[in-house]
């Protein structure tokens, strides 16, 4: 049964097991007061040109999201997200369970627009019962978004201007960032991500890691006792050396954004294809998912040999379904698909 159905079926990398192996034996201190993490952080910051960053390394995506937008807002404070954003879409209320409101705002292919936001804002403080409403009390992007699609640096750019007038941090969730990184239609850059946002993460559960995404704080804001927080959510993780150590592989001689580059042109490979059979997509991503328009028939037929992860009902006799090269699709995969196709 070939795999397509989303960008985390494969364990690790092989550089990754072979670094937890042959640290596997040696003893370190406990919670990621260890040297592996310190050497992952110093190399993350290193790569995103950052004087006073701060790493933390957490486990996944989900809890990743949860614990920074809770330690960063107030009790009465919401995160303003697109209507499509994971945080509000498939995270299962994970950030209302702790007491804080999703407010959304309608998505332009996937993405948060910057006058869009302005205009939201706007309206939230001339309303004059805005002190009995959720207050806006950060941003929440992803990138790559939950369409694929990219922000450009121009994007990013107004998106920062518009946070920092209204005295808002931007949060960008990577939890794709290699696949973004690596494409071909980007214009934005680690460090310039590292500028504009107040804090991201890097995600390694879909990018080479057994699990585990490292959160950047841009200029020296981790809000205070985070480690506390992080405890607090369940997600100090005693044995944090085992995130360190991947990180720390994933960010030795550019793996992670070789990796990353690798299902990028395998997604191209797989869009040329389909493209040519005549199949219809639902968006043009530019990243490692493709999203396809597969008649309902068509779509049980391929499903006998092949899964892919089911997106949303296009009309009565067709369904969108989602496609995703990982950095560990390989060529016989691929062309076992392209042939099944």
């Amino acid at each position: 049964m070939l795999s397509f159905e989303c960008d985390y079926n494969k364990g690790a990398h092989k550089k990754i097991l072979e670094r937890l192996l042959e640290t596997n034996e040696e003893p370190a201190k406990g919670y990621g007061f260890d040297p592996y993490c310190a050497s992952a952080a110093e190399k993350i910051l290193k790569a995103c040109e950052l004087a006073s960053g701060q790493v933390q390394f957490l486990t996944g995506g989900t809890q990743t999201n949860q614990i920074v937008i809770d330690a960063m807002l107030a009790g009465y404070e919401a995160v303003v997200a697109a209507d499509t954003g994971h945080v509000n879409f498939h995270e299962a209320g994970a950030i209302e369970y702790t007491g804080h409101k999703v407010l959304t705002i309608p998505h332009v292919n996937g993405k948060l627009d910057a006058g869009d936001l302005e205009q939201y804002l706007k309206d939230y403080y001339a309303d004059d019962n805005h002190e009995h409403m959720a207050r806006p009390g950060m941003v929440y992007i992803s990138h790559p978004s939950e369409y694929g699609t990219l922000y450009s640096k121009a994007e990013l750019e107004a998106l920062s201007s518009v946070c920092k007038t209204y005295e808002l941090p931007l949060f960008m969730d990577g939890a794709r960032l290699g696949y973004g990184l690596m494409s071909k239609d980007t214009d934005v850059t680690l460090p310039d991500i590292a500028k504009l946002c107040d804090v991201f993460y890097i995600g390694g559960t879909k990018v080479g890691a057994l699990c585990g995404e490292a959160v950047v704080f841009t200029h020296g804001n981790m809000p205070k006792h985070f480690l506390t927080t992080v405890k607090q959510h369940g997600a100090l993780n005693a044995k944090g050396r085992l995130l360190g150590v991947q990180f720390d592989a994933l960010f030795t001689d550019d793996l992670y954004f070789e990796i990353s580059k690798h299902a990028i042109e395998m997604a191209e490979k797989l869009k040329k294809a389909f493209k040519e059979k005549g199949y219809q997509f639902l968006i043009d991503s530019p990243t490692n998912q493709i999203f396809v328009i597969l008649d309902n028939e068509k779509k049980k037929e391929l499903e006998k040999e092949a899964r892919f992860g089911f997106w949303e009902k296009y009309d009565e006799t067709h369904t969108v379904v989602r496609i995703a090269t990982s950095w560990g699709t390989t060529e016989e995969e691929l062309n076992a698909l392209i042939e099944l196709i």
